[in-house]
Formats: structure tokens, C-alpha cells, sequence
């Protein structure tokens, strides 16, 4: 949070989705008036922390300053220095340009979504004229509360919820993933350092780490696969899914193992997990490739970050708000970005990014082009990639 832009009043933690109905509304926050959402033993096991912060207002439009956003984060919460964050620089940059204020909720797992979302929607003090759902896996439980709340304006970023008073927002992310992978297969087809890294003489080898195996995620895994192929038909590229997007850990020891059995580069799209593998590529002295935000500029590994595939999610927020204030807020929309909105984008690490010669950058760019202008299809399930031919 940017302490000189936004004024943080209170952090309220309730423990389980009960304690939350009933403090969230004492901190100012979403309505404590009940809870719209389903919740599972499995999921939640009635003993998890959520959190509730409230922030303070920008200066801005004349009086946007009466307009009030609730944003649900994804599981995983603020300081991944990639997804969320990415949304939150989304809202701040809207509140400091419109003067609306917003309050945000982190919570811990997917069951807790529906109560966060109907909590906003229920509010009457402050009145949440948009309430702002963060990641593929809040669809399920947004088809279930926008219905139940037709007055109320939502927003879904990374799936397509079918309700009128939803703006739903996807990304191209196979197109970003592409580029990423051609780099990852390039470097790897030769012999290259830059920093305390190198790659292997005797590999041609790269891996992606994906954090919960869905469709979502697997048009990552089949874009980076796809231009790794293309950079050289003969790379084997190793795949793991850890099951979350917040565990470093697991995505350490996935990585150790891929380095282990070869690889170069490895790609994350695993949220905080895939701090995991930026450690792993430090211990072994290979590299990284990180998502949705620079990660050599939002995390401490730029000396393993080649580059990140970069995911506008903030611009997502922003133009769903910026909609709300002006009155021209649309449901029943999608709007998919890609390289042609510059929705995603390959951008070379802050550190490395100097080292990687120009003829691999042109390469890219050649294929950033390519796919811009219709002549490089790319694939958006791993299925496909076995008869990708560019």
C-alpha cells in the first residue's frame, strides 16, 4: 500500500466466515447484515483468518468522491508481488485520479468468497457501487450472488460470469505465454549467462510451474509450451501444477526437481508460489520467467528473472471503475485482452534483461508481430501443443 496516496483506517481480523460477518461491519467495512455464501468444511475447516482492511479516499473527479468500491481479492491475498498486487495498483490508481474510496478483503479460501462479495453487496453504510471480484475462481461463487443482488454492479477479472450486472474481464494470456516460452526455448538451445545463472551446455530443457490446474492456467502452460517448441522443436518442456497459488514451498520443490532433471528456465503461473522457484533458481544458479507484474521489480529475485509475462489486471480494475464514476458501467459484457489491447506482454527483467542479445530479442518481437497481425496462432490448451506447428 502507498502510505502518501491512501489513508489506512483499520485492519479488522475475524476468525472464520462467522467472525468476519460480524466485525466486518464494525470496522466500517461491507454491511455485517448476514452472509449470501456457501461455505464447505472441507475448505474452510471453520478455523481460518480473513481480513478486512479499509482505505481512505484519493483526490480527484468532483464528486466521484461519493463512489465506493469493494475489492475481493484471490486466495493467496496482498504482497505476491504479482496478481493481487496487480489489482490493487488497479484501484489505487482509480482512487487517487477520481477521489473514490475502496476497501479490500484477502480471503484464505475459495469458501469465503461468496460471504465477502454478498457482505459488499448487502452494505448500506458505506453503499459499494462496485464491487470488484479478483480471479477465475470467484465465478462460481459470483454466479450465485449477482443474481441475488440485481442492483449491484460487479466486476470479475479472469472469467466470464453470465449475469447482467456483471462486467466480466479474461485475458489472452496463451499470446504473453508464447513470447516468454520462445525466450525460455532460445536461451536454453544455447550457451548463455548473465549474472550468478547459466544454462546447461549438454540441456535443451525448460519447465513451467502452474498453481491450480485449470482451463485458466493451462492456456499459460500451453502458450509457453508452444513457443518454446517453435524457438526449438526438440526441447522437452516438464510440467507441474502444486494445487495452490500461495505456497512457496511447494513451488520451491517443484522447481528443484525440474532443475534437477535438467531444465534452464522456469516459467511460473502460481501466484506466491512461485516465489518458490525464483529461490530455486537462485540455489541452482539457473533462471526464471514471472507473471502478471515485473517480478524483478516487485519481488528480490532480479538476479534469476529473465522476464514476466505481464497481465494488465490493473487496467481491468481501473476501467471498470473509472466506468463506475462516469456513469458508463456496462453488465452483461466481456472484454478479452491480448497483445494487440496490450492487455499482456512480454517485458525483459530489470537486472537480466540487458544480457539477452538482440537477435533473441528480435526473434520476439518478430513473433509479438506475428501473432498482433493473425500469422501466429497460438494454442490455448496443452492438448494442442503436440500438433502446434507455428
Amino acid at each position: 500500500m502507498d502510505a502518501d496516496r491512501l489513508d489506512r483506517r483499520t485492519i479488522v481480523k475475524g476468525v472464520g466466515a462467522a467472525g468476519i460477518a460480524g466485525l466486518a461491519g464494525c470496522a466500517g467495512g461491507p454491511d455485517s447484515g448476514g452472509s449470501g455464501g456457501e461455505e464447505s468444511d472441507e475448505d474452510s475447516g471453520g478455523s481460518e483468518t480473513a481480513e478486512t482492511e479499509t482505505t481512505g479516499e484519493g483526490g480527484g473527479a468532483e464528486g466521484s468522491a461519493d463512489v465506493n468500491v469493494g475489492m475481493v481479492y484471490a486466495t493467496g491475498g496482498l504482497g505476491d508481488g504479482s496478481f493481487n498486487d496487480q489489482a490493487q495498483t488497479g484501484i489505487q490508481r482509480a482512487a487517487e485520479e477520481f477521489g473514490l474510496s475502496f476497501d479490500e478483503s484477502e480471503p484464505d479460501s475459495v469458501s469465503e468468497f461468496g460471504t465477502f462479495q454478498s457482505q459488499y453487496a448487502q452494505s448500506s453504510d458505506p453503499d459499494y457501487d462496485l464491487v470488484s471480484c479478483i480471479g477465475f475462481l470467484q465465478a462460481d461463487a459470483l454466479s450465485q450472488t449477482a443474481p441475488d443482488y440485481p442492483d449491484q454492479d460487479f466486476t470479475v477479472v479472469d472469467s466470464v460470469v453470465d449475469a447482467d450486472n456483471v462486467r466480466s474481464y479474461t485475458f489472452k494470456e496463451h499470446e504473453g505465454s508464447y513470447l516468454v516460452g520462445q525466450l525460455a526455448g532460445l536461451l536454453t538451445s544455447r550457451s548463455f549467462s548473465a549474472g550468478e545463472s547459466s544454462t546447461q551446455s549438454d540441456s535443451t530443457n525448460v519447465g513451467f510451474v502452474g498453481g491450480v490446474e485449470s482451463a485458466l492456467i493451462e492456456k499459460f502452460e500451453a502458450g509457453f509450451t508452444a513457443g518454446a517448441k517453435a524457438a526449438n522443436s526438440d526441447i522437452d518442456v516438464q510440467t507441474t501444477y502444486t494445487g495452490s497459488f500461495s505456497d512457496p514451498s511447494a513451488g520451491q520443490e517443484a522447481a528443484l526437481s525440474m532443475f534437477s532433471s535438467g531444465a534452464d528456465v522456469i516459467y511460473h503461473a502460481a501466484g506466491n508460489t512461485g516465489n518458490g522457484v525464483f529461490q530455486a533458481a537462485r540455489d541452482r544458479g539457473r533462471f526464471a520467467i514471472g507473471v502478471d507484474r515485473d517480478q524483478s521489480v516487485t519481488t528480490d529475485y532480479a538476479d534469476v528473472i529473465l522476464a514476466s509475462m505481464v497481465k494488465r489486471v490493473d487496467t481491468a480494475v481501473y476501467t471498470a471503475a473509472q466506468a463506475t464514476v462516469e456513469g458508463s458501467f456496462e453488465g452483461g459484457t466481456a472484454t478479452s485482452l491480448g497483445l494487440q489491447e496490450e492487455g499482456v506482454a512480454a517485458v525483459y527483467g530489470g537486472k537480466l534483461g540487458a544480457e539477452i542479445s538482440s537477435e533473441v530479442k528480435s526473434e520476439i518481437e518478430a513473433s509479438r508481430q506475428g501473432i498482433v497481425d493473425g500469422e501466429i496462432s497460438v494454442p490455448t490448451d496443452p492438448g494442442q501443443v503436440s500438433d502446434y506447428s507455428r
